[in-house]
């Protein structure tokens, strides 16, 4: 199957974006604030693009698996999987399309679900790549006006309602859902406010 990739001009030069750090920064640390972390947990990073958000939960956990569309994304990670203080896995493919069959102790992602078009779909699958007890992290934008990106190919959502994910989680299965605000992204128009949202499968 031919994948797009939307990412592949950018993918060199992504993780030299100061924002884009400091944005995963702050997600990771409303992660370790939210869940408790264990070294023997196994964690999917989706749509992990250079693994920014991985590297920065690495020291607590066992091993992440970076799951992307984007084959220059992952390509970029591999170049520093070495840097990792876990273990690494990257996984290409389209879970908008395909199905993994695997479970994990849990799935962090940041940045991603706006790109998702049918996100209860994605709920439904994340719901079932799951362990009982494992539980989810995804942190994205709070509702915006669609100037958040200067171009928008790839964008589904801009930004989320928190009331209306929290809807579709529950229609998931997941439970335990809570919001919490992970950062906020200034830009010259207008700063934006990031997400985490966290729940668990019973």
């Amino acid at each position: 199957m031919n994948i797009e990739d939307h990412f592949a001009h950018k993918s060199k030069s992504w993780d030299m974006n100061s924002r884009r750090v400091k944005n995963a920064r702050s997600i990771a640390n409303s992660i370790v604030n939210n869940i408790e972390l264990r070294s023997d947990m196994e964690l999917m990073d989706f749509g992990a693009g250079t693994g920014l958000l991985g590297y920065f939960i690495s020291p607590l956990v066992g091993k992440i698996t970076a799951v992307d569309r984007s084959t220059s994304m992952l390509e970029q990670f591999s170049e520093k999987q070495n840097e990792f203080s876990c273990e690494t896995e990257s996984i290409l493919i389209d879970l908008e399309r395909q199905t993994l069959e695997r479970k994990f102790d849990g799935i962090i992602s940041s940045m991603t679900i706006h790109h998702i078009r049918d996100v209860a779909a994605l709920f439904s699958k994340f719901y079932e790549m799951l362990k009982p007890g494992a539980w989810i992290a995804l942190a994205d934008l709070d509702s915006e006006d669609g100037t958040f990106h200067s171009e928008d190919t790839g964008v589904f959502h801009h930004g989320f309602e928190r009331d209306d994910l929290e809807v579709l989680l529950k229609d998931a299965g997941f439970v335990n859902i809570n919001f919490d605000t992970a950062g906020i992204i200034s830009k010259p128009n207008r700063e934006y406010s990031v997400f985490l949202v966290t729940a668990s499968k019973p």
